[in-house]
């Protein structure tokens, strides 16, 4: 990949991640905030954390692939472990971030339902130390396509239904 294609891709695939994020930021404020330290609706808790998961697994995979590592099968299909074993033989402090983020967002706020505003921030504030590994140095305006347009609205649809049937 020339340095042109991989600015191209890393800049894509980074606004691709931050968008995710964005979405979950979006979704988290629905779940509004109480005084004791938790946020009031454990639903939108849910949907938040696990789009900011998803974009932390978008961020690695381009992370992994700039490295010379391309994880096969379908992501669903892929375990943590896949993921922990191929970054812990290239970053151990990205592996830290990993297992944080993962615990944090994945486990505690989408599985369990945590509501701490604490737990949740700080796995927002890890899935954003690992999007920002694969930040291009020329960040450049990728345009959308029309396929990434309809992506686009099927994943909002998509995320509407999650926070509306989950």
């Amino acid at each position: 990949m020339t340095p042109e294609e991989q600015n191209v891709f890393l800049s894509k695939e980074h606004s691709e991640a931050i968008r995710y994020m964005n979405n979950a930021k979006e979704t988290l404020q629905k779940a509004e905030k109480q005084d004791d330290g938790h946020y009031k609706d454990e639903k939108y808790v849910k949907s938040a954390c696990g789009i900011a998961y998803l974009g932390v697994l978008r961020a690695l995979d381009a992370w992994l692939l700039m490295k010379g590592v391309q994880l096969q099968g379908k992501r669903k299909q892929i375990l943590i472990n896949l993921y922990e074993y191929e970054v812990a033989r290239i970053d151990k402090k990205m592996l830290t971030l990993l297992k944080s983020a993962y615990g944090a967002l994945h486990l505690a706020g989408y599985y369990h339902g945590a509501t701490g505003i604490g737990t949740i921030k700080d796995g927002f504030d890890d899935a954003y130390e690992i999007i920002d590994k694969i930040k291009p140095e020329s960040p450049i305006e990728v345009a959308e396509t029309r396929g990434d347009k309809v992506k686009r609205v099927w994943d909002r649809m998509m995320i509407s239904l999650a926070v509306m049937f989950g």
